[in-house]
């Protein structure tokens, strides 16, 4: 019997502040990645600043991907296909990596393959252990939070998703209320270890759907910090953390549960920046434990933007034939299908 060739597929990821590039193997073995970030550059303005995400796009791509295909002993004739995030994400910063593996897979001639940055994020999973079908997906970032069925490899049904902020923007937008620098969900987390749940707020969306509603809890954050001030009391950050984290993490926690049950799944895995966050980390794993479930969680490394799980996630969009022509373009919305 011959055995089947090895797939070698070079991702590119620019759809926010991270340019970065890498080669994985099979869909599965990381060979070699770049990510260079610009958190540092955007501390100063309190988020990213799209025109210069992609200024510093531009002036980085072709750096970053003649060091991964250094750092991976290879050329670009060792490639087998040109995978890059066609959306969503911000579209100037998406544009610079899209004409860069537009350019080469031109030169090449290799196939080139569009993903779905939250379809990267899922498959970040698969970087650690093979996903086992049918799950359940809780994306969870900056941009987004929702509830994904997946009944075999590349099929997505969105069953639940937030009406408005996502989750990782209400942390940051909560930490700024607290006077803490962007990024400041992680910052959020490690407070939260040290407080008490001791400020009363409410339930987000509390129902029997399956979406997510957070901004009604920013606002109560934003007013209570008001009315502290007003009154002349100081805020406890690390109690404000704790109340904060601990209601929000029970909403999706809860809701996420609910749709493990209904939908009759044995292995729920997390995606997204947010999926690095030890509070849900614990908290989901206690609660799948207690219902006999698997939970997976990608490593720290692939929690956060990178070409790696772009890479992952176009050897099996490869394999449900998502090639494009060269005339494809960046989208700055784009549905998960």
């Amino acid at each position: 019997m011959k055995e089947e060739k090895d797939i070698y597929i070079l991702g590119i990821e620019s759809s926010c502040d991270e340019t970065s590039c890498s080669i994985v193997k099979n869909g599965t073995e990381e060979i070699a990645t770049v990510i260079l970030s610009q958190i540092d550059v955007h501390k100063n303005f309190g988020g990213v600043v799209p025109e210069i995400a992609s200024r510093h796009h531009v002036k980085n791509i072709t750096m970053v991907i003649e060091e991964c295909l250094e750092k991976a002993g290879m050329t670009l004739e060792d490639i087998d296909s040109i995978a890059v995030t066609e959306g969503p994400g911000l579209i100037g910063s998406l544009l610079v990596g899209m004409e860069a593996a537009k350019t080469l897979s031109f030169v090449t001639g290799k196939p080139l393959i569009p993903v779905h940055h939250i379809a990267g994020h899922i498959y970040a999973n698969n970087l650690e252990s093979r996903m086992t079908f049918p799950l359940l997906c809780l994306v969870v970032s900056g941009g987004h939070t929702d509830l994904i069925y997946m009944e075999k490899d590349y099929s997505f049904q969105k069953i639940g998703g937030t009406l408005d902020d996502a989750i990782g923007e209400c942390y940051d937008k909560v930490a700024r209320v607290v006077g803490i620098n962007y990024p400041g969900g992680p910052m959020i987390d490690k407070l939260a270890k040290e407080g008490r749940h001791t400020y009363q707020l409410p339930t987000p969306l509390n129902d029997d759907s399956y979406n997510f509603s957070f901004s009604g809890l920013k606002s109560a954050v934003i007013n209570l910090a008001h009315n502290l001030e007003q009154r002349g009391e100081k805020i406890n950050k690390e109690d404000l953390a704790t109340s904060f984290q601990e209601t929000i993490v029970d909403t999706v926690t809860k809701k996420t549960i609910h749709a493990m049950k209904e939908y009759k799944v044995d292995h729920l895995i997390i995606a997204g920046g947010v999926s690095a966050n030890k509070k849900l980390r614990d908290t989901l794993t206690e609660e799948c434990e207690k219902i006999g479930k698997t939970v997976s969680f990608p490593a720290m490394k692939y929690c956060t933007d990178n070409a790696t799980m772009i890479a992952a996630a176009a050897y099996y969009a490869k394999k449900r034939g998502d090639i494009a022509s060269l005339s494809i373009s960046s989208k700055s919305t784009l549905l998960l299908k």
